[in-house]
């Protein structure tokens, strides 16, 4: 039986233990179509992903790392590299969810040969079971080109993040009929072409509808509709590490102001000399 290693989150050592791997599967997620929604989030860090892990089927390593992670203005800087180091760190750092790694701008767009080189190198150092990419009917042969050769490959239409810069912000997308039927053809293109799913994203809820009835793999929604066959978000948004989220993120809870608050606490022990006491240092021997 396969093992994977996890994390002896007791102490601040990594300490490596040997356990059977019973992943959810790219042909369990393909079964799930019009089932129970599967349920995904974003991890970027072994530590996240053990957490996520037990209530997640899929853990998604974005390229929103990018902006979560880093601090930059957008997905479009985000390097194969980056996206290798966090894959391998979330796989490591889980179990039970079937792992997909968003493949970044530039690493795929120009030719499918590109895209199978820089996909497989991403799956060699990571170990996750799928990647992910952007686009539509642009992105078909691609896609089939990818999954002929055994690489899964999760679609993404609607608003897509990485071109950002052509669609000139991140407004919902679809409101015309032209660019609504558009995306419905994007999603038919790519489930068509063998992608196993194909995330929704920022989309007038119709579309997402329409398309989650007449593709025959499940749709993951995020800022798209309850009635799609799952749903993702970013974990940080969700638990509230930052002020501002997009309209479509739900927060769970805040987070950032928790945190605040510890650190203030602590902040103001350290200065009172209050921390560390005895508990918290070494006495000398008897």
């Amino acid at each position: 039986m396969s093992t994977t290693f996890t994390i002896d989150s007791s102490t601040s050592r990594a300490t490596p233990v040997s356990a059977p791997m019973k992943r959810v599967t790219v042909p369990a997620v393909r079964q799930r179509k019009g089932k129970e929604p599967l349920v995904m989030l974003t991890a970027y860090t072994v530590r996240t992903a053990q957490i996520l892990d037990p209530h997640c089927d899929m853990l998604l390593v974005g390229d929103s790392l990018g902006q979560v992670i880093y601090g930059l203005p957008s997905t479009v800087p985000v390097t194969l590299e980056m996206m290798a180091a966090h894959g391998a760190a979330v796989v490591r750092g889980s179990y039970h969810s079937m792992v997909v790694v968003d493949m970044p701008f530039g690493s795929y767009e120009s030719s499918p040969e590109k895209a199978f080189e820089s996909a497989a190198w991403l799956l060699k150092q990571t170990g996750a079971a799928a990647v992910k990419l952007e686009g539509g009917t642009a992105m078909a042969s691609t896609v089939a080109f990818l999954s002929e050769r055994g690489i899964p490959v999760m679609g993404h239409v609607g608003l897509t993040p990485q071109a950002v810069n052509a669609l000139g912000g991140y407004g919902a997308r679809g409101r015309s009929e032209a660019e609504a039927q558009k995306i419905v053809g994007d999603a038919q293109a790519v489930a068509g072409a063998g992608a196993f799913s194909v995330v929704i994203e920022g989309v007038v809820e119709p579309i997402a509808i329409e398309i989650t009835r007449t593709i025959n793999v499940p749709t993951i929604g995020i800022g798209a509709s309850a009635e799609c066959d799952g749903q993702v978000l970013v974990a940080e948004d969700m638990l509230g590490m930052f002020e501002r989220v997009p309209r479509f993120v739900k927060r769970y809870g805040d987070m950032a102001g928790y945190i605040g608050e510890r650190a203030a606490t602590y902040a103001e022990e350290v200065r009172s000399r209050s921390f560390p006491t005895a508990e918290q240092t070494y006495a000398p021997k008897a």
